[in-house]
């Protein structure tokens, strides 16, 4: 064990003690722990969970009284089938380390397992929850499948149990269906990729109406391919309806849940997707049986009402004499009606007449009032000239006495520049012509002093 000494230590004690750097400190305790403790198994919670875009997972294990930091690579990482969360027991393998640069010891993880539950049931139920979540799962979402299918596929093994099953069952049912086999493999490494290709290439075959994708029953791991997130959202995307038969009815993958029906085995896929051929003879027996005996009701129902209808038939020929009498009473009907009319009109023309006056009278009645209203408006005609003439001599007699004529003739006269009234010396000067108006005549003169 190595202590950093408390002082800078002498030259005689530098023999007996080294001074280390941290770095080397460091590296010197890496060694001790990796030399001491290899592989360990190591079980606790999961907390501080990082997920670092590198693709390395960074978290701490701990228990109720301490903690470990951890480390799990992308290499090792890569290889679960699950994901790590916050709060999660686990069982961790992996090596006791030392990071150098900050003196931390950690166990890099090279497996893991959730303890409880498998790795493989802990990544089913994680998948199940994210892709109900999506709304994969949704009832609305998935489509019926047809009552009579043109052309079937399969997607499955080619030598297993399930498609002579399936084969058997559908051979027995309806001969008539085509059917063609998607040969893949449906377990083990690769297995989801082999069966999503599969599924991609029924969905190019002609007039495929409906897709069967399974295998026989087996282990949580043997059905594993079943629970591939890709392979899910393949068969959610399929334009085809998917009947999803993978294992025993007590087995349950991701597949069934995103097809659109869930068979509970292979067997039981073959009797749903076509109609038993002897079902659909005595179907077909059975509603001809029907039509024929609502067609004899409907007959007997008919012969009945036609001689119910023959008896209550008069004969045309006295139908036609009664319709004919009929037109005589409302045609003489129809005359009396029209002469009443007539005669209420004549009377109501005689009444008019009777009140009527001779336009002769109204004429010498207008011609009264006319002249009668002529010799009104010349009386007020008179009136209003005589009145006009009054008030016009009262304004020439008022003219009359303000005219400056009336001064002029009484020795005054007026004398103008131009236009303009002389009233001062001060408007005109020597030289000026002047216009003296008398009231007999008008004097030019010329302005001396």
């Amino acid at each position: 064990m190595f202590e950093s000494p408390s002082a800078p230590p002498s030259s005689t004690d530098q023999s007996e003690s080294q001074v280390l750097t941290v770095e080397q400190l460091n590296r010197h305790i890496r060694q001790l722990i990796e030399g001491e403790l290899s592989l360990v198994w190591v079980q606790g919670e999961i907390s501080n969970f990082k997920a670092h875009t590198s693709g390395h997972y960074y978290f701490s294990l701990k228990d109720a009284k301490s903690q470990i930091s951890a480390v799990m690579f992308r290499g090792h990482n890569s290889r679960l089938k699950f994901r790590p969360t916050d709060g999660l027991q686990v069982l961790v393998r992996g090596r006791v380390t030392v990071y150098e640069p900050r003196g931390n010891y950690q166990i890099a993880a090279e497996m893991m397992e959730p303890v409880g539950a498998g790795a493989l049931q802990k990544a089913y139920e994680q998948l199940k929850a994210k892709l109900k979540a999506e709304g994969l799962f949704d009832p609305s979402r998935k489509r019926p499948l047809p009552a009579f299918p043109r052309h079937i596929a399969i997607v499955t093994s080619p030598t297993g149990a399930a498609i002579r099953d399936m084969m058997n069952v559908l051979a027995r049912r309806n001969k008539m269906v085509p059917v063609t086999l998607i040969p893949t493999i449906v377990q083990g490494d690769g297995s989801a990729e082999k069966i999503t290709a599969a599924l991609g290439q029924a969905l190019k075959l002609p007039d495929v109406d409906v897709i069967i994708v399974g295998r026989g029953g087996g282990s949580i791991e043997d059905l594993w391919a079943f629970n591939d997130e890709t392979l899910a959202r393949a068969i959610a995307a399929s334009p085809v309806p998917v009947i999803s038969a993978v294992g025993h009815e007590i087995d349950f993958t991701i597949a069934d849940f995103v097809a659109d029906v869930r068979a509970p085995t292979p067997s039981a896929a073959a009797e749903l997707v076509v109609k038993n051929t002897a079902d659909l003879v005595q179907s077909l027996s059975s509603l001809k049986r029907l039509l024929w005996n609502s067609l004899q009701k409907h007959l007997t129902h008919d012969k009945q009402k036609l001689v119910s209808l023959q008896v209550r038939l008069v004969d045309p020929k006295r139908r036609l004499q009664d319709l004919m009498q009929r037109r005589d009473e409302l045609s003489t009907r129809l005359q009396q009606e029209v002469l009443k009319l007539f005669e209420k009109r004549r009377l109501r023309v005689r009444l008019n007449e009777s009140k009527l006056v001779s336009p002769d009278v109204v004429i010498q009645r207008l011609k009264s009032r006319i002249e009668k209203y002529q010799i009104v408006s010349r009386g007020r005609m008179q009136t209003l000239l005589e009145r006009a003439r009054a008030s016009v001599h009262r304004q020439m007699s008022m003219l009359e006495t303000l005219s400056p004529l009336k001064t002029v003739e009484r020795g005054y006269s007026v004398t103008r520049k131009g236009k303009t009234v002389v009233t001062s010396v001060k408007q005109v000067k020597v030289g000026d012509e002047l216009s003296i108006r008398l009231a007999d005549g008008e004097i030019k003169t010329q302005v001396i002093q």
